[in-house]
């Protein structure tokens, strides 16, 4: 029975492992045959996307196939309109070429005719030239047997013959011109004298010894004269001119022989009256600025002089002078406006007689800047001026104009006689000088060196018409009894040395100060 049971037993685990063995089998099968079947599938779907693909890129191929068929096809057409028009160019060249050559062999021929006949006739000549030689040679021997002379002799009788008959002709006139220029001359002259005066704008001389500042108030008078008359003391002591301060209905009267002095007093008191700080300090502040706002203003005025007159290359220093010129006078006569005057005659004389009329206008305006030195000098003013344009490098010819203008310096050229004829023409219209207001100046200037000949003394100041000398002396070299002592000494010396109307009063002042400053 167990026997039986594992009979039984094995039978059953045999015919499973068989199930088993076939059950995998035929799952085996199953899987093969679907992973087939996939396999096709898959293989059918790739050969579809492949053609797909095929396609495409065939496609894509004839697209770029076609593009650069269009773009080698649009290349080959501009290459070939290039060498279409290019050679459409060359056939031009070479038809103009072709025109060129055969112009140049018709000229080329003309040439050739024209040389033949030049030699034609220049063998022509040369015989004619042999025959009229000889024929010359034949006369020349003639003339020598009846004459008895050889040619060389009577080429020089000739030339003798002539040369006399030359002289003769010359002589008389000479003769001619000179007796026709002894009686034309004086009165060639006068015309070109009054010519030049008729062409040249002329001043008469104006001079005045005071000016006038316009004010708007009477109450602005208070404030220029200050508490106690310091304002007004301090602004005659800085500026050197007489402050007057009367009834005249809003006007200030600023007397002063010397012009600058007077514009400066003007300036300053403008600017004190705009800006309306008024005392001692401020006054000299303002005064100081204004001197140097003048000097400026003096360079200015020789340039533009300098240029009015079409004047170059002229050294500063020079032009410095004629710009100091507008504030000197010359016997009554603006020394600016006669120089001006004396440029444009000399300017037109010059032209008159074929002469540089530049080189004239230059000397005139510079012929008396030796009347404004920066230092006073013992020279002549001439001799001074041609020293200065000697020094600054002007040309001789003006240099000699400046200097020979009053015969202090002989002569050298054409332009100086001009120089010194049109300044003479300047000074001599009626009305251009006054010899009163030259010697009045020349007064009040002595007063004034005489006074500064005193040591301590720092500036004067001649003022009042010359009735007053004011005397600032430096409060720590003088005391107050040698103030007094020059005082007395000085009207004593102007009471001797000195001739003047009337009587002179000597006013000298010492002031000290004292400064400090709060911090």
């Amino acid at each position: 029975m167990i026997l039986l049971s594992t009979v039984s037993i094995i039978t059953l685990i045999v015919v499973a492992v068989a199930a088993l063995g076939l059950g995998v089998l035929l799952a085996g099968t199953v899987m093969r045959n679907a992973i087939i079947r996939k396999s096709q599938h898959i293989l059918k779907e790739a050969t579809s996307e492949a053609e797909v693909m095929k396609k495409e890129k065939i496609l894509q191929a004839k697209e770029k196939f076609l593009q650069l068929k269009a773009e080698h096809e649009k290349y080959v057409s501009e290459n070939t309109q290039k060498l279409s028009l290019a050679e459409n160019r060359l056939k031009q060249r070479e038809s103009s070429f072709s025109q060129k050559m055969e112009d140049l062999q018709r000229k080329q021929n003309e040439v050739n005719t024209i040389r033949d006949n030049l030699s034609t006739q220049l063998e022509i000549l040369n015989k004619k030239q042999v025959d009229l030689d000889k024929s010359y040679k034949q006369q020349l021997e003639q003339l020598e047997s009846i004459s008895g002379m050889s040619v060389q002799e009577a080429k020089l009788q000739l030339v003798e013959a002539l040369k006399l008959e030359a002289q003769s002709d010359a002589q008389a006139y000479i003769r001619e011109v000179m007796d026709e220029a002894k009686i034309s001359a004086n009165t060639e002259a006068k015309k070109l004298v009054v010519q030049s005066l008729q062409r040249t704008a002329t001043e008469v001389a104006v001079e005045n010894s005071v000016s006038v500042f316009p004010i708007e108030s009477d109450e602005i008078k208070g404030r220029i004269i200050g508490r106690e008359g310091r304002n007004i003391r301090a602004l005659e002591a800085a500026t050197g001119v007489e402050i007057i301060v009367d009834d005249t209905p809003e006007a200030i009267i600023l007397s002063g022989f010397d012009p600058v002095r007077r514009e400066v007093a003007r300036l300053s008191l403008h600017k004190l009256v705009t800006d309306g700080r008024i005392h001692p300090a401020r006054i000299e502040e303002v005064v100081s600025k204004t001197q140097k706002q003048i000097e400026q203003e003096i360079i200015e005025i020789g340039k533009r002089t300098a240029i009015d007159l079409g004047i170059h290359g002229m050294h500063h220093e020079l032009l410095r002078l004629v710009g100091r010129m507008k504030y000197r006078s010359s016997y009554g006569q603006n020394l600016l406006q006669h120089s001006k005057e004396v440029a444009n005659l000399a300017a037109t004389m010059a032209a008159e007689l074929g002469l540089n009329p530049k080189i004239a206008k230059r000397a005139a305006l510079l012929h008396d800047i030796g009347k404004v030195p920066d230092n006073e000098s013992e020279l002549p003013h001439a001799v001074l001026g041609m020293k200065l344009a000697e020094k600054y490098k002007e040309k001789p010819e003006v240099c000699n104009a400046i200097g020979s203008h009053h015969d202090e310096v002989e002569m050298s050229s054409l332009i100086s006689p001009i120089i010194q004829v049109c300044d003479a023409i300047s000074g001599a219209r009626p009305g251009a000088r006054r010899e009163v207001v030259e010697s009045y100046i020349k007064r009040l200037n002595d007063l004034e060196e005489l006074a500064l000949s005193y040591p301590g003394v720092v500036k004067t100041y001649a003022i009042q018409a010359g009735r007053e000398l004011r005397v600032i002396v430096g409060s720590e070299k003088i005391t107050d009894a040698e103030a007094e002592q020059i005082s007395h000494d000085l009207s004593k010396k102007i009471q001797t040395e000195m001739t003047y109307p009337g009587q002179i009063k000597i006013t000298v002042i010492r002031e000290t100060r004292a400064v400090a400053y709060a911090r």
